[in-house]
């Protein structure tokens, strides 16, 4: 059994979103997500969307296991370009390609599923109790600045700042 899902129009140039999508190519789901994860690029945030929509669907629709799936097929085609022009100097204007993109990713079940080498784990946001977080009052402020002064003229330079100064004193 397969699940294909697919984005079309992404607003990215295909050259871009091909750098991301070679390194999922043979890859479990789970590891593909935490791969993107990682990424800082633009791309890994779609493809990043369309895996996770992809293995939803997998699950709902045709009900396979997610942690069977991997990834079979991603293929990055270029989808239409948008021509705009950038106005120059003389009256001219450079041409401007604003390109997109059409994402496919194929989802496989595998033969068995393979153990999971690490767990994602996303952290949840917690409420502090009232009266915690709080920003400092100028008193706690003033008395950790005099502390940290103290502990600053207890401390003597070394011999190198003793022995040489730029100017004399």
């Amino acid at each position: 059994m397969q699940q294909i899902a697919r984005l079309q129009y992404a607003k990215i140039a295909p050259r871009k979103a091909r750098l991301i999508a070679n390194v999922l190519r043979g890859l479990t789901a789970s590891e593909a997500e935490a791969q993107l994860l990682h990424q800082r690029q633009r791309a890994a945030k779609l493809i990043l969307k369309l895996l996770r929509s992809a293995v939803a669907n997998a699950k709902s629709g045709k009900r396979l296991d997610p942690d069977r799936l991997i990834i079979g097929r991603i293929q990055v085609d270029q989808g239409p370009m948008l021509k705009r022009s950038l106005p120059r100097a003389r009256g001219m204007a450079t041409p401007i390609q604003k390109k997109t993109s059409h994402l496919t990713l194929v989802l496989e079940e595998g033969a068995a599923p393979r153990p999971p080498r690490f767990k994602i784990i996303i952290p949840k946001k917690v409420k502090l109790p009232p009266g915690e977080g709080k920003p400092k009052t100028r008193k706690t402020a003033q008395a950790e600045s005099e502390e940290r002064a103290k502990t600053r003229k207890l401390e003597k330079p070394g011999f190198f700042k003793r022995f040489f100064r730029r100017k004399s004193v």
